[in-house]
């Protein structure tokens, strides 16, 4: 008999640690009485593998996650990001495996596995909330009054060019009042989670889970005020494709993108659906930093040290 509760299992199953590391999780998880649900399409590819799971309850991505106690994700970033896109209308949270390199968004590595299932199975694991964004596009190049693209991200939104030898033109807004003009390669628009991204790759800010707020940060802009700003979590930021210049392309999580013609507008704002995230461990942010990015804190003492 099962216990009535199940878990989503999804593996980036191009990767040999990946196929490995999903039998181990079956096979512990079902030992313990839990359901353990896959996608069609990872059973396959993991069968071409010779890796045959049984019992798995078997699931399409549209209802994959309704009911789940927990979504474990095996692989890097990318693959929690495609994860999100299933667990979050659901409300499921995800557990990550890092199977890549950084592996910010995971909070396991392949090495902790039997720890991580084990906790798990005793339901040892808090939940957190982490902050999306609403991402509405108006295709002003049409002028059809066609209803806005909907989608929405949970590490950043992104503007790029679509032209790779024409640079983009675009205006920000914030709040309904133009700031600043920018010829650029692109323009992020980033959460707290999303901070440690492509944002913090742009030169952006490390802004912790727990602050409240939007990142804007311009991609190799030509202008005198260029710089990454923060802005409330309540503020609307609009970024319009200037009318008769090149087209741009928006991407969302790297994941969805949409093509925006000449005239086209952006409008981001916080969403009221945030993406639940386990975690195992309750070390502060400041100790991931220094794990994920190997930093160096050699000559640190602590208050200990000066007698407090």
């Amino acid at each position: 008999m099962t216990s009535g509760r199940s878990v989503l299992l999804l593996a980036h199953t191009g990767r040999p640690a990946a196929v490995r590391s999903a039998q181990l999780v079956h096979e512990s998880l079902s030992r313990a009485g839990l359901t353990v649900r896959m996608l069609k399409n990872e059973i396959e590819e993991l069968a071409a593998e010779d890796c045959v799971l049984s019992p798995v309850e078997v699931v399409e991505p549209g209802e994959a996650a309704r009911g789940v106690e927990l979504v474990m994700v095996l692989g890097g970033d990318g693959t929690l990001l495609r994860a999100a896109e299933i667990a979050r209308p659901a409300g499921a949270p995800l557990l990550g495996v890092n199977l890549g390199h950084v592996g910010f968004l995971a909070e396991a590595e392949r090495e902790d596995l039997g720890a991580t299932v084990r906790s798990v199975v005793n339901r040892d694991y808090d939940v957190e909330e982490r902050m999306t964004l609403d991402v509405a596009v108006f295709n002003g190049g049409r002028g059809d009054g066609s209803p806005p693209v909907r989608n929405w991200a949970l590490n950043d939104a992104t503007l790029e060019k679509g032209e790779a030898r024409r640079i983009l033109e675009t205006v920000l807004e914030i709040d309904g009042r133009p700031l600043s003009r920018w010829a650029c390669d692109g323009v992020v628009c980033a959460t707290p989670t999303g901070s440690t991204a492509h944002a913090f790759s742009a030169g952006g800010p490390v802004v912790w889970p727990d602050v409240d707020a939007l990142m804007v940060v311009p991609l190799s802009a030509h202008a005198l005020f260029a710089r990454p700003l923060v802005v409330g979590p309540n503020a609307t930021v609009a970024l319009e494709v200037v009318p008769a210049t090149a087209p741009g392309v928006l991407w969302c999580d790297g994941r969805r993108m949409v093509e925006l013609p000449a005239g086209a507008r952006i409008e981001i704002t916080r969403a009221d659906t945030p993406v639940r995230l386990a975690r195992l461990h309750r070390a502060p942010f400041t100790d991931r930093l220094v794990a994920k990015f190997g930093l160096s804190v050699a000559g640190w003492r602590g208050r200990s040290e000066h007698g407090r």
